[in-house]
């Protein structure tokens, strides 16, 4: 039986999702944006008894404490907030499971502790660049400022929605017809659980989607301080130099080859959206070009690997931004295989 448990850290109080009487070696799901560890139930359920799946929240989502998120650190709020946690339960070198905004969290922690993971797993993750607003597999800036990436970018009746805790589909900014049309790609059979869980999204300035400021670049507004979004925005967070770390753990890459979230043309992207007429005033590709944010991934990955790591990519055809949900045989097949190794 999954079951949720409040646990006291010296950073915050965090609620995590457990199955009751397990033990084994721990593997920690961390989950993505806009959602929370229900996300992740499927995955618990389906995992072997040697092992004791544990789904946190991270701060404002969820029933963990919501505790404002400083965008200027990146993704450090939450990767030392886990860390806090994994701590605080004594846990040791763990297996890290990270998806989406999750995937960001993890290879944070990795690249600040990498004597904590003993095995890290991405799923469909943000990338090491952050969301928008660059170019290149290295990364590089469209515009000193990051011009269309951070919270400005989020959708206004979306917010609003999600805030109100809308849990129909009479708009297409409404939570389930995100669910349906952005995070998988094909709908849900039970969509509620995960419909309640993105409803549980704190929103305002200092969580969903954070601050803004204006800018003189396209599309007009640039990553503000404060809040989620902004904690992705280039400017904030980087991971360009994963190949450092040492010791080096066994690193699974798994995506969805349909995902329209993270994408080398993503639909959430500005600069592509600009790119094929969807948002006007596009300045053209020699300024503001689409993030090739997989092309990153692999790149970041490769050196990893050049530098001793072993990465394995699996990329499962047809399948959208949430693998473990959308293909939960072959998901857990090559996540139980990655653990087993590790």
């Amino acid at each position: 039986m999954i079951t949720d448990r409040l646990v006291v850290t010296d950073r915050l109080t965090v609620n995590h999702a457990e199955i009751e009487g397990r033990t084994g070696e721990p593997v920690v799901l961390v989950h993505g944006n806009v959602s929370s560890g229900v996300f992740w139930h499927p995955t618990m359920a389906g995992l072997p008894d040697r092992y004791r799946p544990l789904a946190p929240d991270l701060r404002g989502f969820g029933r963990t404490e919501p505790l404002p998120v400083d965008a200027t650190r990146g993704l450090r709020d939450h990767s030392e907030d886990l860390l806090s946690y994994l701590r605080a339960l004594a846990l040791g070198p763990v297996h890290l499971v990270g998806w989406s905004m999750g995937g960001g969290v993890v290879m944070q922690l990795l690249r600040d502790h990498p004597e904590s993971v003993r095995s890290l797993t991405l799923v469909n993750p943000v990338s090491p660049y952050g969301f928008g607003g660059t170019h290149g597999e290295d990364g590089q800036l469209n515009s000193p400022d990051a011009a269309g990436s951070g919270a400005g970018g989020a959708a206004p009746e979306f917010v609003r929605l999600l805030g109100e805790g809308e849990q129909g589909a009479g708009s297409p900014f409404a939570p389930r017809s995100v669910l349906d049309t952005a995070y998988v790609s094909e709908p849900l059979a039970e969509p509620d659980p995960y419909v309640a869980s993105m409803l549980t999204t704190r929103t305002g300035e200092d969580h969903y989607p954070g601050d803004s400021r204006t800018s003189e670049t396209w599309p007009g507004f640039a990553p503000g301080d404060r809040g989620v979004l902004n904690s992705m925005a280039p400017t904030h967070f980087r991971i360009d130099d994963l190949e450092l770390v040492e010791p080096k753990p066994p690193v699974l890459w798994i995506r969805g080859t349909a995902d329209v979230i993270v994408s080398d043309t993503s639909l959430f992207d500005l600069a592509h959206l600009g790119a094929i007429g969807a948002v006007p005033g596009w300045p053209g590709a020699d300024t503001c070009p689409a993030q090739p944010m997989v092309t990153q991934t692999r790149a970041a990955l490769a050196r990893y690997a050049s530098a001793g790591g072993q990465v394995r990519e699996i990329a499962v055809e047809g399948a959208g931004h949430s693998v473990h949900l959308e293909r939960p045989k072959e998901f857990l097949a090559a996540l139980v295989e990655a653990l087993d190794g590790a």
